[in-house]
């Protein structure tokens, strides 16, 4: 056992989570950013995550391990709007900014609902409207700005692998994206979740379950429509599933209704600009979504993308446009 998992160990029974019997760290698949273990306690299965320095990418690619602590707040303040929204953080772990939470079972993964065919847009509408009652409880909010200063951090995490690692290697989109890319650090206007995506949202009962705050920051929310929003139009584009266009058309109508902090024609452009250039990102970018190795697939995603980045548009027109295929 490695020091740093045997140091968990003690610190899981430091925090009463656990008893002196032997215990085991089970490795769950997860993402590229962190270990993430499921572990039985007296009480019930908990989860613990600890985060990576160098994220588990060909490029390097390095961010801070304090993201963890972000994680963290973000789960509490998002279960303080609604405690149906994220899972119970059970302690705060000094080794590496690893945590404890609960352990949600029966709860599918979203994206793997939506590959074995299982696709529901009223469940989408429901991630846009747990997305948006985030941002419109913390938007504006003085307190919730100052408790996520970030802003180094979701720079290494987003805004340096998604959108400058693309304006590096193409001259003739870099000045759009480098002008997006200073527009959407200088923006302050609410809690940004930073990485919805089906993969970390858990399908409950009671809804969507929202995992993963690492990139947590005090920002601009058109990040996180658009983000979500690409995840869709990417695997429409690889199961050839015009359900999952219909479930981006229901997740941005759904955030729609619930902007109340602004102008909703100037968030849903923004968020169009953002989904353009995240789209040529998982294709070009540090971080490519490594469901679309087909070349043909590729090709659809980066010719509409590119298009889009020169000639922005609104991101509810941009999902109802969106091509599946393209001759």
């Amino acid at each position: 056992m490695e020091q740093a998992d045997a140091d968990i160990i003690a610190e899981l029974r430091g925090a009463g989570l656990i008893g002196e019997g032997d215990v085991v760290l089970e490795p769950l698949t997860g993402g590229v950013s962190c270990d993430v273990w499921k572990v039985e306690t007296p009480t019930g299965p908990i989860v613990v995550k600890r985060p990576l320095a160098q994220l588990r990418v060909a490029a390097e690619w390095l961010a801070p391990v304090e993201r963890g602590t972000s994680e963290v707040r973000w789960l509490r303040r998002a279960r303080g709007v609604d405690a149906r929204l994220a899972p119970e953080v059970l302690a705060e772990l000094p080794t590496g900014h690893a945590f404890a939470m609960r352990f949600l079972p029966g709860c599918p993964v979203w994206k793997d609902e939506l590959v074995a065919g299982r696709v529901d847009a009223g469940f989408a509408a429901a991630v846009g409207s747990g997305i948006a009652a985030v941002h419109a409880a913390t938007a504006h909010n003085d307190a919730d700005r100052d408790a996520f200063p970030n802003d180094d951090m979701f720079r290494a995490l987003r805004i340096d692998p998604f959108l400058l690692y693309v304006a590096e290697n193409d001259a003739e989109l870099a000045p759009h994206l480098r002008a997006l890319a200073g527009d959407l650090a200088g923006r302050k206007i609410a809690l940004v979740h930073g990485d919805v995506s089906p993969k970390n949202i858990l399908v409950s009962a009671e809804g969507p379950v929202i995992l993963d705050a690492e990139c947590a920051v005090y920002g601009d929310p058109a990040f996180d429509l658009a983000f979500c929003t690409t995840h869709l139009l990417l695997k429409a584009v690889w199961l050839d599933d015009a359900r999952l266009t219909e479930a981006a058309t229901a997740l941005v109508a759904a955030y729609r209704a619930g902007i109340d902090w602004e102008d909703p024609a100037d968030l849903l452009l923004r968020a169009g600009q953002l989904t353009a250039a995240l789209l040529l990102a998982r294709v070009e970018g540090k971080s490519p979504a490594p469901y679309l190795t087909d070349p043909e697939h590729q090709r659809i995603v980066r010719e509409q993308a590119r298009a889009l980045i020169a000639a922005p548009s609104p991101i509810d027109a941009l999902v109802t446009h969106w091509k599946r295929i393209v001759a």
